[in-house]
């Protein structure tokens, strides 16, 4: 049940511009968990380069799960599957090949969780701990990418004479805000967010929803949320997964203002189930 999901296609009337080049794309992804589930079936979708995607769907849909092939977060665990691809442009490497390192897919696809998650470090060291695991040592190259990805994700000025502190000495917005300067420390390709305000205020929020526009001019962004109006505000291209099934893919605009399947007008308008 592909729909417009096809990739190239996007669902573009006549008259519109093209789509903007693929940063990265599924071809016909299944996942199987360790206990045989499957929990994606052949989902084949683009991801543009310099924009926000939403996946959206109701709970347990697989969109968290289609998520976290990006970065291999299912390996792991033992027994978990994937079939088809994930291409990351314009290289061309398969993400999900068993010869390419997961640590090194985790530091081109980063991923911010739905809860803020900062290590029991200081602010400087939660920023400077990617880099560190690649192998950087160099005090002035980490003082300055630690500076710039805080920067990145507009932190800097509220924390730059606290560096020292524990991370979780912030607040909420504050410690979600240092998980995106820790991910952005790596110089990531593609930066993943699973319902990154769900546990956050509505001030918090709105500033991490400003942030994702700012970020999308450096970065390509993929975010799952059940929130519909934070997918109209922030995302570019909008899909809507049901039951490990790609239903529609399209711009954000089309998918909610003229879907193109009554299953996704169903779920937008609130007439699902």
């Amino acid at each position: 049940m592909l729909g417009s999901a096809r990739p190239g296609a996007a669902g573009l009337t006549p008259d519109a511009s093209p789509p903007p080049p693929l940063k990265a794309e599924s071809r016909d992804l299944s996942f199987h968990y360790g206990n045989g589930f499957k929990a994606l079936n052949a989902i084949t979708m683009p991801v543009h380069e310099h924009r926000v995607t939403a996946l959206i769907g109701p709970s347990g849909c697989g969109k968290s799960t289609f998520l976290r092939c990006f970065n291999r977060m299912h390996d792991l665990y033992p027994g978990n599957r994937y079939e088809g691809a994930i291409v990351l442009h314009p290289d061309n490497t398969n993400l999900l090949a068993d010869d390419v390192d997961p640590i090194e897919v985790r530091m081109r696809v980063s991923m911010v969780f739905q809860k803020p998650n900062p290590f029991p470090k200081s602010i400087y060291e939660n920023v400077a701990y990617g880099l560190r695991v690649r192998g950087v040592t160099n005090k002035n190259h980490l003082d300055d990418k630690v500076e710039e990805s805080l920067r990145g994700a507009a932190l800097w000025d509220e924390v730059k004479q606290r560096l020292n502190e524990v991370g979780s000495n912030l607040s909420g917005g504050q410690q979600q805000r240092l998980c995106i300067a820790r991910a952005l420390a790596t110089d990531p390709e593609i930066l993943l967010f699973d319902e990154p305000t769900s546990a956050l205020d509505p001030i918090a929020t709105a500033s991490i929803e400003e942030l994702i526009s700012e970020l999308k001019k450096r970065v390509t962004i993929l975010i799952v949320t059940h929130n519909m109006q934070q997918a109209a505000r922030v995302s570019d291209y909008t899909a809507y997964m049901y039951l490990g099934e790609l239903i529609e893919f399209d711009r954000t605009d089309t998918i909610f203002f003229k879907p193109g399947r009554k299953e996704t007008e169903d779920y937008i308008t609130g007439r699902f189930g």
